[in-house]
């Protein structure tokens, strides 16, 4: 690293769990790209802007829980994730204009489709939060129909007003009628890895079931649905696909996917 060492980071509270710097510094040592990628560990998302372009951040990730509130803090705001309600990516450009994007519902929406067409299915996404906006939106966007789980009826019901979608909550869902569950909470992440989201009994044989968690890559909801035969979609693969389309949007280069990937499974 030098003076011209390009900056990018992730930034969330808590953010020691995050294997996003061992992804992406893999694909610039890949590339041979004179880049590094740190994680910061922030509280309050107000001073981010004014980080970025004092320190000439290039690019940032934005993880839990500060999705939603850098969207009233970016200059500039891509039509998908001011739609969505949710950002997970910052980029400064060169005007020192920082833009706000989203690439994960891209991410979500092409791993589900590895285990099979979404179109006409009925998906229940559980959490309402960033994650759960970017998640519903991308297989709303391949013709699925998201019903909104949530501990919480305010937040839920919004969500679901806001993407034309179903809402139940928490305590009251049972999975009837499901042929798609979709975890975007944070129950189940390293160190927490006995959580589970919902009980045993609202998975069936017939279900896809994706989890958003990749620390650990196999969680308690994962190796619950296994046992029933469910078609699993573990959290790495909505990871990697993220943070491949971030890579891409930063550098202008076409991200290693398979260096980024086999760098995580690395540590996992």
């Amino acid at each position: 690293m030098d003076a011209g060492t390009s900056l990018f980071g992730v930034m969330g509270h808590p953010v020691g769990h995050s294997l996003s710097p061992v992804m992406h510094n893999a694909a610039f040592g890949f590339l041979g790209l004179n880049a590094v990628y740190l994680a910061f560990d922030v509280g309050d998302p107000a001073g981010v802007p004014v980080a970025m372009r004092t320190l000439g951040i290039r690019g940032m990730s934005v993880t839990l829980p500060h999705k939603e509130a850098l969207l009233a803090l970016v200059d500039d705001l891509d039509p998908m994730a001011e739609k969505m309600g949710a950002v997970n990516t910052l980029c400064l450009k060169d005007d020192g204009r920082i833009l706000g994007l989203n690439t994960d519902w891209c991410g979500a929406r092409d791993a589900l489709l590895d285990a099979g067409p979404l179109h006409g299915k009925r998906a229940a996404i559980l959490g309402a939060g960033g994650a759960g906006r970017a998640v519903a939106f991308g297989i709303r966007e391949a013709g699925a129909f998201p019903l909104i789980v949530n501990r919480s009826r305010e937040k839920g019901e919004a969500l679901a007003r806001d993407l034309g979608a179903d809402f139940c909550l928490l305590s009251e869902f049972t999975g009837s009628g499901m042929d798609i569950l979709v975890n975007t909470t944070s129950l189940g992440m390293y160190p927490d890895v006995d959580a589970m989201p919902v009980p045993g009994e609202v998975l069936h044989g017939g279900m896809v079931v994706m989890d958003i968690v990749y620390n650990p890559r196999k969680t308690r909801l994962i190796r619950a649905a296994e046992s029933l035969g469910c078609r699993v979609v573990d959290g790495l693969e909505m990871f990697i696909r993220q943070g491949a389309l971030q890579f891409e949007v930063w550098t202008a280069r076409e991200a290693p996917v398979d260096c980024m990937r086999k760098a995580v499974e690395a540590v996992l």
